[in-house]
């Protein structure tokens, strides 16, 4: 059920402000928003309407006094028909095309332009054929540089189209033969406000190539405005249908359509398709199996217009706002800010201080990309050491100190990390005094236990090793006490070695009286 929300009674119930600032606080909170178009966003920017005492229907009237043609017959593609019609529908154009030079954007222009900056617009659709759009910066798809140069048919740069041109542009002129687009000019003007169509230039420099070598020459085409009439179909119409179903898969949250009275089929199908997809945005069941809750904000279709929608769309469009255009982006900006002072903060940093009054100037700057760059490695270079990090050199004005790294999981991992260069700083402590202490140990008496118990058998006699076994002596163990240590004792060199010494003993054999 669609909601009607008055706009100039915002001051008065206190619902009706509640239900506003609800729906300002969702475009602010909405991460993917679609907008779609219509005139009624142009109304202020200085263009005539057309059904007024001074609009341009009138206007036509009065040039062409016994031509009966209706409103919707100068946008129909019927009128080329006859000659009469066509010249009709040329001035209209031209008077149409000189209020459209003369036109400034709007502050809904500028308010689409600002969801495009604040990285919230998935695209705008318009069905307006004045370009205003992308005069804010937003390149339209009748744009030239949105097409793609070269011999076969041009086709569109999906990504650099951020305004999708339903209708056209007049500020462009097609060949009605070979459909070559080019920019429209005063030349062109001049002719279509005599009712007339000039010439094609490309089709008139290929007849006359053909005419230099003697061959038979080509037909010429005319140009006219490249907009689109009703029962006409789109010479882009494959590309917009591609960038519609891009859009469609990236799940917009949010859909906000103003100044159309959505009676054209093919506005009225995009929309639907558009509104779908926005009320099932947050729906669906989370990986444990449970469903998920839509947020109060997610799932919009914003209505803003003079006059309510039909009731065909009572169940797709959610909230209808009755008013201007403008002064609605006003109040949604307003509150936005408000409500959001954050989105509009600006990156600062300090340039320099003047001691004369105290205050430190600052500069705008843009936000650097996060992540590390990928270091630069030199490919002439092979088999190449690191340099050590620890390895600390003198300080030199040619090269910077190396910075030890600060924990051990920023450091060189190309060998053990039991190595004693890569080890702690604690660690290498230990090691140093625990190699200083060894240095200073007494360890000349250090042997074998068979050499000092053969040894310790040859001075007791060999007696003992015929009458039993031998029992051999304790081994004495020396302690290091603080004066073995101590850094007066100087201990003897550790490459001398005792020499070890052998002993042989002799067992007589046994005689004939011994066995009996």
């Amino acid at each position: 059920m669609t909601i009607s929300l008055p706009l100039d009674a915002v001051s008065g119930e206190s619902s009706t402000r509640r239900a506003l600032s609800d729906i300002s606080l969702a475009v602010a909170k909405s991460k993917k928003i679609i907008v779609v178009t219509g005139a009624g966003i142009s109304c202020s920017c200085g263009i005539p309407d057309f059904r007024s005492s001074d609009g341009l229907y009138s206007l036509v009237k009065q040039r062409y006094p016994d031509i009966v043609l209706k409103g919707r017959d100068l946008f129909d593609a019927s009128l080329f028909r006859n000659s009469a019609s066509t010249s009709v529908f040329y001035t209209f154009i031209s008077q149409l095309k000189r209020s459209i030079d003369a036109a400034t954007p709007a502050p809904t222009h500028r308010f689409i332009q600002t969801l495009d900056a604040k990285h919230k617009l998935v695209r705008s659709y318009t069905q307006n054929i004045d370009g205003l759009e992308e005069r804010i910066g937003l390149r339209g798809s009748s744009s030239q540089q949105a097409k793609t140069n070269g011999k076969k048919k041009s086709k569109l740069k999906i990504k650099e189209v951020r305004n999708v041109q339903l209708h056209g542009d007049i500020h462009r002129v097609r060949c009605t033969l070979c459909s070559a687009e080019m920019p429209c000019t005063e030349e062109h003007l001049h002719a279509f406000e005599n009712g007339k169509a000039p010439n094609c230039p490309e089709c008139t420099s290929r007849s006359e190539a053909r005419v230099a070598r003697s061959a038979r020459a080509l037909k010429i085409g005319t140009l006219r405005p490249a907009i689109v009439l009703y029962d006409e179909p789109h010479p882009l119409g494959d590309d917009i249908g591609t960038i519609q179903t891009m859009d469609i898969a990236r799940k917009p949250d949010m859909l906000i359509i103003m100044g159309t009275s959505l009676k054209v089929h093919g506005l009225k199908k995009l929309v639907k398709d558009f509104a779908k997809v926005v009320h099932a945005t947050g729906t669906g069941t989370t990986p444990s199996g449970t469903p998920k809750v839509q947020k109060s904000w997610q799932g919009k279709v914003i209505f803003v217009n003079k006059t309510p929608p039909g009731s065909e769309w009572s169940d797709i469009i959610d909230c209808h706002v009755a008013g201007e255009t403008d002064a609605w982006v006003d109040k949604v900006l307003e509150d936005w800010k408000k409500m959001r002072p954050s989105d509009w903060e600006i990156q600062q940093t300090l340039d320099h201080t003047d001691e004369s009054n105290g205050f430190k100037a600052v500069k705008e700057t843009t936000t650097k990309t996060k992540g590390k760059a990928a270091p630069k490695w030199n490919m002439n270079v092979e088999n190449v050491p690191p340099e050590d990090p620890f390895f600390s050199q003198p300080a030199s004005p040619s090269k910077k100190p190396v910075s030890v790294p600060s924990s051990p999981s920023k450091r060189r991992q190309s060998v053990s990390h039991y190595s004693d260069v890569e080890s702690s700083p604690r660690k290498r402590r230990d090691i140093a005094r625990i190699a200083d202490g060894m240095d200073r140990l007494d360890m000349s008496d250090r042997c074998k236990l068979f050499a000092d118990a053969t040894n310790a058998a040859k001075n007791a006699g060999g007696d003992d090793l015929l009458m039993g076994e031998l029992q051999p002596p304790k081994a004495k163990v020396r302690r290091a006490s603080a004066s073995v240590v101590s850094r007066e004792y100087k201990p003897r060199p550790r490459n001398i070695a005792k020499s070890r010494v052998e002993m042989w003993v002799e067992i007589p054999k046994p005689s004939i009286h011994s066995r009996l």
